[in-house]
């Protein structure tokens, strides 16, 4: 039987889980699918990723409603993936917010995104129907912007290159607490597909630097206390260098795409194959880390096209 591209195979409904990470803040988290994060102010509600499909960002709502009437001001994108930002429609924020190269990949590649994922995860695509378009910010910033909720101050960041180019963090500095998007995960695998390699393990150390008491990441489990948070730090570091390591080495020797994916197997089958969504992320990984190893600074656009002329490569 042929083994199923990305995440095609999975049809399976995930357990929806609301957590408390700091007074006032939540993680929508749902078993390795894309958290959301919730932030209540005094006068109003931000919401840090917006799910794919306003059907998914219901779900958000119905949970955010379930602690709070106050209306939903501000929605945060770390980034531009469309699993990330097209449910936007559905929580009438006056202000969507992106960094200026996260609103640049938006024109760039947006749609040849949307195109991608839409064939990768046909489960977070149901209802798709809804999505109005191409969600784009109605604010935009470079390296910070703060945003207050009443008193609540937020902190919005771009703290280096990671899973894309123009990632945001969000620091909220009265509960010590940071939204990381996709810089962080927890035991779910890095998607690097457009990710920067040498600069991940930097950005990483800059978000530790702020000693958050808890996290709220982009895939994976809520991480409550300093000891959970570097736990989720350090793992997310070696995935990225072990996926990126063994790959440098085929490449400096002059070896095919081919030996690069059975070096990263060989070298993160036995750490990571029990995480979320490796199996979908490892061949965009893989692509990633051999163009980056070549001195592609920029990744390349993926398209459903790319996506399967990559697959049948790896497949043989």
């Amino acid at each position: 039987m042929a083994k199923a591209f990305a995440s095609q195979g999975d049809m399976e409904e995930k357990k929806i889980s609301f957590t408390e990470v700091g007074e006032g803040l939540y993680a929508f988290t749902a078993e390795g699918d894309p958290n959301t994060g919730v932030i209540i102010g005094d006068e109003s509600v931000m919401i840090v990723e917006a799910q794919a499909t306003p059907r998914l960002a219901r779900k958000v709502i119905d949970c955010v409603r379930s602690v709070t009437d106050k209306p939903i001001s501000h929605l945060v994108l770390t980034h531009y993936h469309a699993v990330r930002v097209l449910g936007a429609s559905a929580y009438g924020a006056r202000e969507i917010i992106m960094s200026d190269e996260a609103a640049a990949m938006v024109e760039e590649r947006g749609q040849e995104d949307w195109d991608s994922e839409f064939g990768r995860f046909p489960r977070l695509f149901q209802g798709h129907e809804e999505i109005p378009g191409l969600t784009r910010p109605t604010t935009t910033f470079s390296d910070r912007m703060t945003v207050y909720l009443g008193k609540r101050r937020v902190d919005i960041m771009h703290l280096g290159r990671a899973h894309t180019a123009g990632d945001a963090v969000i620091w909220v500095p009265d509960q010590e607490v940071m939204f990381t998007g996709d810089i962080v995960e927890f035991h779910s695998a890095c998607y690097c597909g457009d990710g920067h390699f040498a600069d991940w393990p930097e950005t990483l150390a800059n978000i530790a630097s702020f000693e958050p008491k808890a996290i709220a990441p982009g895939r994976g489990d809520a991480l409550v206390g300093e000891a959970k948070v570097m736990q989720a730090l350090e793992n997310t570091a070696d995935f990225v260098r072990s996926t990126y390591k063994p790959v440098a080495r085929v490449v400096a020797r002059g070896g095919t795409l081919k030996e690069a994916w059975d070096a990263v197997r060989a070298e993160c089958d036995p750490k990571f194959a029990d995480y979320a969504i490796y199996e979908h992320c490892l061949p965009f990984n893989v692509g990633r880390a051999y163009d980056e190893a070549r001195g592609i600074d920029t990744p390349r656009v993926w398209t459903a096209e790319r996506d399967q002329q990559m697959w049948a490569d790896l497949q043989g």
